[in-house]
């Protein structure tokens, strides 16, 4: 069976059928500040709106820089940046990692780029290796958020500035600014989606990845949302964030609990190997959900006839650009704020093609 599941992603014949629990929806409605950390971007998702899903792409490509940075080089040193992130064949990293490439070396800087593949330990040596490579500036996202202090105790030695991206480290003081998205918005908007989906509640499947705060953010936000509207959490497993572990535990699930109403995937590639799965199992009657925004779950969303219900989207161009520029005003001895966060909204497949399926908003 699993031979088969990936067999099915590999030719990218994801196909399933959509059956609802209730009405079909839009966008989501008004979204409260996040518990964790009231922002900007939050008030901005809420002007988001069922009658207006052209304003969710005008607010998609209002992100971007803030703060008055700018992405440019303006002091005429050279610099050598290096660039941590928690796997690096994630589309949604890769785009981030083209995006910095391009605007740090289109002013003639080196960016030295490491992929740990998820695993800690390797993070961890991997930094330590560019540290040794006399970096000006460290661009940090965390397999562990808890587990990578030790690197980032050395990098604080050195007095190497970090800008971290996407997931927060456990003690953001090692770090001079931080951008990422409203990640409990990412989830709270899918949550919310669902309860209007489905008013009648249902066994669901969670999976998450207790290890990246961004996924528990997103399932924080997620959890709050879907609390008492009568849905029954039948399973909460860690899918590492990864497709293939995804895949194998949504099969187990699936045959375990074959009815559930939903599952909640805390990123797109999660949501993608949970479709893999139902579609294999023969499962109908399920809505599935990720965060990210990918052109994978876009595409998904376009056919009309997905298992995929829906995304909490975000823009890793957005965070490419502005964590490039927090850098770049670090270097030139400015003073930076400690969180600029980037919008987060809700793509159905009644909005998806305000954003199209060929590439990241």
């Amino acid at each position: 069976m699993k031979k088969k599941l990936l067999s099915a992603m590999l030719a990218l014949t994801l196909a399933g059928s959509l059956a609802a629990c209730g009405a079909s929806g839009g966008a989501q409605s008004e979204v409260p500040t996040s518990k964790a950390s009231p922002t900007a971007a939050t008030e901005a998702t809420s002007e988001v709106t069922e009658a207006g899903s052209a304003s969710a792409a005008e607010a998609a490509s209002s992100t971007g820089v803030t703060g008055g940075l700018s992405t440019k080089n303006t002091t005429g040193k050279h610099y050598k940046f290096g660039y941590t992130c928690m796997d690096g064949t994630n589309p949604f990293f890769v785009t981030i990692n083209e995006e910095m490439k391009k605007l740090i070396e289109a002013n003639g800087d080196e960016l030295v780029t490491t992929d740990p593949g998820n695993d800690v330990t390797k993070q961890i040596s991997q930094v330590e290796d560019m540290l040794s490579q006399d970096l000006d500036g460290l661009f940090m996202n965390p397999v562990d958020a808890e587990g990578i202090l030790p690197a980032l105790d050395e990098a604080k030695a050195e007095n190497i500035p970090m800008v971290g991206f996407d997931t927060q480290v456990a003690d953001m003081s090692y770090e001079v600014s931080y951008t990422g998205s409203d990640n409990y918005n990412a989830g709270k908007v899918v949550g919310e989606d669902l309860v209007k989906k489905c008013p009648d509640g249902g066994d669901i499947i969670v999976l998450d990845s207790p290890t990246m705060q961004s996924v528990v953010d997103r399932t924080n936000g997620f959890l709050d949302a879907i609390d008492g509207h009568g849905f029954n959490i039948v399973a909460q497993q860690d899918a590492k964030g990864n497709l293939e572990v995804s895949m194998g535990i949504a099969e187990d699930l699936l045959q375990a609990h074959p009815d559930v109403v939903a599952i909640f995937g805390g990123n797109d590639p999660t949501a993608l190997g949970a479709l893999a799965a139902a579609n294999a199992a023969g499962v109908t009657d399920c809505k599935i959900y990720g965060v990210d925004g990918s052109p994978d779950i876009k595409a998904e969303l376009a056919k009309g006839d997905s298992l995929i219900e829906g995304t909490g989207a975000q823009s890793p161009i957005s965070i490419a650009d502005q964590a490039v520029a927090i850098m770049y005003a670090v270097m030139a001895g400015e003073d930076v704020e400690d969180t600029y966060p980037v919008n987060t909204f809700l793509i159905t497949a009644d909005n998806v093609a305000d954003y199209g399926t060929d590439g990241w908003q």
